[in-house]
């Protein structure tokens, strides 16, 4: 089975880049580190050069303060970054391997940070708008073979999930459903509502027609039943040819009846009975005591075993249905196919609708972050205080090493301009 295609890429969410990988950010890292130790040394051997034959050569005094100045601040920020990680030569001083010893309070913090700043609901539904989920979605689903492998997935996931469910506890659940759901809805009114929908364009009156058709093929096939009680209620003195006659007569003007009924719209016998339909809406509708019948039939039905019966057929039709999508060799179910293609179809062409789903996704989807934001800064903290100090430490410094080396050789370069700047100007004093 073909895995499902991805949606279309979101737009860019930052201009850092590819992320590089672990390894390759430990090379980084150890490159950084050894240019900035470099420069930390080359300040040393400058210094020494310089304060050696400063004596011979005054105006090495400007380079020697230089260089005393970066090795002075190329230390400092040595100190600093490797304080954050770890005890700078071993040494336990205090306030010294921040990430390793207050690894809790920093997941606190962070878990706290991340909830209060990143999970907020304006935060994540700007996000959300800003990636338009309705469009690329409609765009992906309008594409038949990505409506093809979605309903594949739907369908095998139904299949299974049938199959691992117990036809007893499904069964007894709709029944339970249904007969609770019933037994809260009025029968009398919800029966009035649907014989006004039937009887609205007249529909109502073919019933009329296929009441005739009934009673006419039942005289068709009882005929020599008529004939035979026609005989027998006749007097003994009557010829069988009288008989005969009167039974030709009755069977003509039953059959002249329904043609007249069947042929005729506006027929006494259509009249009536579409008064006799609208007043028994009428009596569902605003009398009592047809309400109070239309409850005791409705318990009568909802206690009957054709519920549990319904229910059982209901269930096998969804079983049967299910085992043919797992067992099709060709595919998704077609139906499925099309409607997921025409939903797809109709939110591409529609704006307002895709407008108003997506502000559906934004709203739910933000409002469920928004909730439960506080489980998120939970699992935040939670999983970083359980990793080792020094996994923690090292995953920290992974993360923000190769910037801090940056640190260093600023503070290198940094320290060393202020350096001269300060001997310039005592110069200038002295």
């Amino acid at each position: 089975m073909p895995d499902a295609a991805p949606l279309p890429a979101p737009p860019a969410a930052s201009t850092l880049g590819p992320r590089p990988t672990d390894e390759a950010r430990r090379a980084e890292i150890a490159v950084m580190r050894r240019r900035a130790t470099g420069l930390l040394l080359l300040a040393a051997a400058v210094f020494v050069a310089a304060r050696w034959f400063e004596a011979a050569h005054p105006w090495l005094g400007y380079v020697r303060a230089t260089a005393e100045a970066s090795l002075v601040g190329g230390l400092a920020d040595w100190f600093a970054v490797t304080a954050l990680f770890r005890h700078p030569l071993g040494i336990p001083i205090p306030h010294t391997a921040i990430v390793r010893l207050q690894k809790d309070r920093i997941a606190r913090i962070l878990g706290d940070f991340v909830q209060s700043h990143f999970l907020t609901r304006e935060v994540v539904s700007a996000r959300l708008r800003a990636l338009d989920l309705a469009d690329r979605a409609a765009t992906w689903l309008a594409r038949p073979e990505h409506a093809e492998r979605l309903a594949r997935q739907v369908a095998l996931g139904a299949a299974r999930a049938v199959d691992a469910v117990p036809a007893d506890d499904v069964t007894r659940l709709l029944r339970d459903a249904a007969v609770q759901g019933l037994a809260k809805v009025p029968a009398a009114p919800m029966v009035a509502r649907v014989l006004e929908l039937v009887a609205a364009d007249g529909r109502h009156l073919g019933l009329v027609d296929e009441a005739v058709k009934l009673v006419a093929v039942a005289v068709e096939r009882n005929e020599a039943l008529i004939r035979e009680k026609i005989r027998e209620e006749s007097p003994r003195w009557m010829p069988g040819m009288v008989s005969s006659a009167v039974h030709d007569r009755v069977m003509a003007g039953i059959e002249n009846f329904l043609r007249e009924v069947a042929a005729d719209p506006g027929h006494p016998v259509r009249q009536k009975f579409d008064l006799a339909f609208r007043e028994m809406i009428e009596r569902l509708r605003t009398s009592p005591e047809t309400a109070e019948k239309a409850e005791a039939i409705k318990a009568q039905l909802l206690g009957h075993p054709m519920a549990e019966a319904a229910a059982d057929a209901a269930w096998d039709a969804v079983r049967r249905t299910t085992a043919r999508w797992e067992a099709s060799p060709d595919g998704a179910p077609p139906a499925m196919v099309r409607a997921f293609t025409r939903v797809g179809e109709q939110l591409v062409r529609h704006a307002a609708l895709k407008h108003e789903l997506n502000d559906f996704l934004v709203d739910t989807i933000a409002g469920l972050i928004e909730q439960n934001r506080h489980e998120v800064a939970a699992l935040i903290e939670h999983t970083v205080t359980r990793w080792d100090p020094d996994v923690a430490a090292s995953r920290v410094e992974l993360a923000v090493g190769r910037d801090l080396q940056y640190i260093r050789i600023n503070g290198t370069l940094v320290g060393g301009l202020a350096g001269l700047a300060i001997h310039a100007f005592s110069r200038v004093l002295g």
